[in-house]
């Protein structure tokens, strides 16, 4: 039995301020002789040495070997793995018996949404004591004991060389990267930047590291690739074109004239060039504002906004790793709320191109990228495609179909403007592969607080899709300048990876010369 007079020689021993080990066993308010309490975690060799030198002279003070995180060399994946951290008292009234103070429990990410797979199932061990309630053995020799339940092994989508590039990419900068195979909605890479080093979490954690992660001003700890909103800048000319397409209301001989703008409630709403009269597969590929200027007014705010959450934007996409937000997808209630019935109209001119009060995250646009790609059909965005049940058996994850319901001409039509972005005088043409067909869509988005935000979205080959892509890099400038190349390399190494693999079909891999 444990002697409290020991509390100054183990907290000298255990290197921790008098008083610590006093302050645990309050936390404790029903005490068990065979439920050992847990005083510090990551202790020396040499203090288990002297622990065990000593032992006859501590009565009810053991060590145990306990199990933490090794993460995979190479990568990092903080924002996907998560992290665990030892269960709190407000979690211990929250959940059920399951959980003993002193416990792990997943935290973040992957660790806190499978939870219950992975941590198995405790086991129980039945003692004899004397009447010292000293053990001396096991109860009918063990017949009544529970082994314990080893948890399952999680089966993640991640693509381990294109999450290793990704996080290089993105290195040193402030921004994020999703990657989704189109026809499966299984996420390749995620990386949010910065990130944190995540093998500080594996088993005890310095309070002057989580100290210095709370104050960072970059926030590495915010999940940027599914919690971050930022105006999608031109890649949301997209969504304006399928959804005139789709309604009817413009067809690809359709153009309207660009003299470098156009005049809206008496202001004049810029365009980067003058192009002339221009179709909508040219207004993507030379990202015209002057023609989806004109094209908001044919489709209208609402159906624009019914478009926008058809495609899961202003929702959240219910990615299993918990933290999303859901950005704003504004329609003419909402500025009815704001200036009454007579709102601007002027507002859509900014909103068809991605500006105003239109917010997205990195996820919701990587969907929506793999939901062209594979015209208009994924299945929900996710990490873990099942897990390794305990006698060894693969058990998948069945997640929910996403179906826009839209004609596959409708993305033909727009898939073509975005080939013409990379591949014909668009705006990102010095992306341009010597392997494959990459179509893609650039976009900037105003910041008012410093440099603009730099988005791509992409996805190939063209043939024959296999990965889509979002990029965001904040307060850099162009999306063409900045976010464009990081997915070119994100796209060559999946798809070099597959080849090698031989797993994309021969016609699909397009070499084109210089």
């Amino acid at each position: 039995r444990y002697n409290k007079k020991l509390n100054h020689l183990l907290e000298a021993v255990l290197e921790v301020d008098s008083g610590y080990i006093d302050n645990i066993l309050k936390q404790y308010k029903v005490y068990s002789r065979f439920q050992p309490i847990k005083i510090k975690r990551g202790v020396s060799f040499d203090t288990i040495a002297w622990l065990e030198e000593n032992q006859e002279y501590l009565p009810g003070v053991d060590y145990i070997v306990e199990m933490h995180r090794d993460y995979p060399a190479g990568i990092n994946g903080s924002h996907i793995f998560g992290y665990i951290k030892e269960v709190s008292q407000r979690q211990l009234n929250k959940k059920n018996n399951y959980y003993n103070l002193g416990d792990y429990i997943g935290s973040k990410g992957i660790e806190k949404t499978y939870e219950t797979e992975l941590r198995g199932k405790k086991g129980w061990n039945y003692v004899l004591v004397d009447s010292r309630r000293k053990r001396i053995g096991k109860y009918r020799n063990g017949l009544q004991d529970l082994p314990a339940v080893k948890g399952s092994d999680i089966v993640l989508s991640i693509d381990e060389d294109v999450q290793r590039v990704a996080e290089e990419e993105l290195k040193g900068r402030t921004g994020a990267l999703v990657a989704i195979e189109p026809a499966t909605g299984e996420i390749l890479a995620l990386v949010s930047a910065p990130e944190y080093d995540l093998s500080k979490f594996s088993y005890i954690t310095p309070k002057d590291f989580l100290q210095k992660l709370y104050n960072d001003p970059r926030k590495p700890l915010f999940n940027r690739a599914t919690m971050s909103v930022k105006p999608p800048g031109s890649t949301y000319k997209i969504l304006a074109a399928i959804a005139a397409l789709d309604l009817g209301v413009i067809n690809t001989s359709t153009t309207f004239y660009c003299n470098g703008g156009l005049t809206i409630g008496g202001r004049f709403f810029k365009c980067h060039g003058i192009h002339g009269n221009i179709n909508v597969i040219n207004a993507i590929e030379k990202s015209c504002n002057s023609f989806f200027y004109n094209l908001i007014f044919k489709i209208g705010i609402d159906r624009w906004a019914d478009y926008s959450r058809r495609f899961g934007f202003g929702l959240k996409t219910g990615i299993d790793i918990g933290e999303e937000n859901a950005g704003l997808i504004p329609d003419s209630k909402y500025y009815e709320k704001i200036y009454g019935p007579k709102w601007p109209t002027s507002i859509m001119a900014s909103l068809v191109i991605g500006q105003g009060e239109t917010s997205v995250t990195p996820l919701q646009l990587a969907q929506f990228t793999a939901l062209i790609a594979n015209n208009g059909v994924t299945y929900l965005p996710h990490l873990v495609k099942g897990f390794i049940d305990n006698t060894g058996n693969v058990v998948p994850y069945n997640f929910k179909k996403v179906d826009v319901k839209i004609d596959k001409k409708v993305f033909d039509e727009v898939k073509e403007g975005m080939f013409l972005v990379v591949n014909g005088e668009g705006t990102a043409t010095h992306i341009r592969s010597k392997e494959y067909l990459i179509a893609g869509k650039t976009g900037t988005a105003q910041n008012p607080h410093g440099k603009d935000h730099a988005w791509f979205i992409a996805f190939a080959p063209y043939d024959n899709p296999q990965i889509a892509v979002a990029v965001l890099v904040e307060n850099v400038g162009f999306g063409g300048t900045y976010a464009a190349p990081i997915a070119k390399k994100i796209i060559e190494t999946y798809l070099n990876g597959l080849k090698e693999n031989s797993k994309v079909l021969d016609n699909s891999i397009v070499r084109l010369d210089n």
